[in-house]
């Protein structure tokens, strides 16, 4: 358990924590701030059970920070420790959900009582929020769950009808003389995107809304029943076995319905009436196609069908026309390159009549496939797992950009997709930046070492890179191998003793790193076009 002590006088937290025996009340962790603002941070990172505080403060005083409490932390317990006697601070404070209001000075005895008190408020609610969170999993989970498993299986292999056909009409009422059905599905691709935002880390809550809200219509009704599709994450499957003829006219009805509720429209594909149970997988299948084959680039109607779908032929356009010219900008570095790029892209796109669904995801896939390549090509020699990692950034599946009204928004499009490839160009040149940086480490390692015998694999392992990283690096970097580099600086350290003339050609060979003096002398001349005792002959006549 966590507490908070909010007060702006630091020896009034200090009296606080010496008065209270924090272990036997099983509190772990005491968490303090000076003023309401900070104590807000706190709260809404840290959600401690018991909040102390006082209520003449700067910045934000206690009676602001009750306000907040009461509305974005509810659960917390409150008790408030002030200086001042005043009603209208008690009152505010019952008002606002406070446990107790204590003055100072602190009497200890009131504290702990008061604690105690607030503790064991904190824990009585907490048992009831527990057993409401068990009852709720039970109700809203458990039994849905188990319908839409059964009623997605009856998509894919209708001849699981049989054995399920009791239990349908006993609790769904779909009754066994009903001889054709019709699919419609509710798709969230398109939903509006201040709806979406609001439910972003949580889309089961809506989900189990929109289902809650469709069955409402349906169920009362005895029409069909609506559930959550097992094999997609943003489809809601309504099974139509009443009224056929008149289901875009009811949906359009449960559209309403949710407007009032979410205060947002979503869109519907349907299938035509087909037999039941046989042919429902094809039902859904046309209400699916409905969906992908709508034109994102307007919004004439909320409820879609093969029948209506307009299909106009169009020149194929593809992201990988564009490959090249995007992989350049990539590696260029540059924002405006790339916004360039981006740009005729999307003047490409814009030329399009329409553009369904079908199409973003076939260009979105398309991208995806590019990206890993270039992550391939731009990293090099690196582990799946850090492909994975790289592409973190990019969601796994596609992400419809929308404006408010659920239109396919072009521009919103174009950041993302400019946001990411940026993205991508910034790492890579990150890490290049990191490679042109181990790769001068390691030349300034072979400054400081040449008169040892270093190999390629000492480096290698010193460096935790492999042989041949370092060696293709190494000679984009300086334009020659490492070996080649490591016998210029030992050369040019051999011209310089080469002067001393007490110096033997042996010496000066074991001082620059060759054991041979042979050896020595044959890289040397083939270096310098002269042997050491030329170059000395020669270096000491200027």
């Amino acid at each position: 358990m966590k507490v908070l002590l909010v007060d702006d006088e630091k020896h009034v937290r200090d009296a606080i924590r010496l008065l209270v025996d924090w272990k036997q009340y099983g509190i772990e962790t005491i968490l303090e701030a000076q003023d309401g603002e900070s104590a807000i941070e706190i709260v809404s990172r840290d959600h401690p059970a018991i909040i102390m505080t006082d209520m003449m403060m700067p910045i934000m005083n206690g009676v602001k920070l009750l306000e907040w409490l009461h509305t974005h932390a509810p659960d917390s317990k409150t008790i408030v420790i002030s200086g001042h006697d005043d009603f209208s601070l008690l009152r505010h404070t019952l008002k606002y959900g406070g446990t107790d209001y204590i003055l100072k000075p602190i009497d200890p005895e009131q504290l702990n009582e008061a604690l105690d008190k607030a503790i064991h408020a904190w824990n009585k609610d907490e048992e009831l929020r527990h057993t409401n969170r068990e009852l709720n999993i039970e109700m809203n989970q458990i039994k849905p769950m188990y319908w839409d498993k059964l009623l997605s299986n009856l998509i894919a292999e209708p001849s699981a009808y049989d054995q399920a056909a009791e239990q349908l009409e006993k609790e769904l009422h779909l009754s066994r003389t009903i001889r054709d059905c019709r699919v419609a599905i509710l798709s969230l691709d398109t939903m509006e995107r201040s709806v979406k935002n609001k439910f972003s880390h949580n889309l089961d809550l809506l989900l189990f809304s929109l289902i809650n809200i469709c069955n409402e219509f349906l169920v009362n009704d005895q029409r069909g029943y609506a559930f959550r599709h097992w094999n997609s994450d943003n489809e809601i499957v309504l099974l139509l076995w009443k009224d056929q003829s008149g289901s875009e006219a009811f949906l359009a009805k449960i559209n309403e319905g949710i407007r009032t509720a979410l205060h947002t429209r979503v869109d519907f594909g349907i299938g035509s009436s087909h037999s039941f149970p046989t042919d429902l997988t094809l039902s859904y299948q046309e209400a699916r196609d409905a969906l992908r084959q709508r034109n994102l680039k307007s919004k004439e109607t909320w409820i879609h069908s093969t029948l209506k779908t307009a299909k106009t032929v169009q020149p194929a356009l593809t992201f990988s026309q564009y490959e090249e010219r995007i992989q350049l900008a990539i590696r260029s570095g540059s924002i405006d390159q790339i916004q360039e790029t981006v740009q005729e892209w999307m003047d490409a796109v814009k030329l399009s009549e329409a553009i369904t669904l079908e199409q973003l995801d076939h260009w979105w896939r398309e991208y995806r496939v590019m990206k890993r390549r270039w992550v391939q090509q731009f990293f090099y020699n690196i582990s799946e797992d850090q492909v994975k990692q790289l592409l973190l950034d990019e969601p796994s599946s596609l992400i419809v950009p929308l404006d408010e009204h659920g239109i396919l928004s072009l521009s919103l499009w174009q950041q993302e997709l400019t946001r990411s490839i940026v993205h991508l160009s910034k790492l890579l040149l990150e890490s290049q930046q990191k490679d042109k940086s181990v790769i001068f480490e390691i030349a300034e390692f072979l400054e400081k070492h040449y008169h040892e015998d270093v190999s390629l694999q000492d480096i290698a392992n010193r460096f935790y890179l492999s042989r041949e990283y370092i060696s293709r690096k190494f000679k984009q970097e300086f334009e020659v191998n490492l070996s080649d580099y490591l016998g210029q600086i030992r050369m040019s350290k051999a011209k310089v003793l080469l002067r001393n003339p007490y110096l033997r050609i042996s010496q000066v060979a074991e001082m620059v790193g060759y054991q041979d003096e042979k050896y020595f002398s044959k890289v040397f001349k083939k270096l310098e076009g002269l042997t050491p005792n030329e170059y000395r002959k020669t270096a000491n006549s200027i």
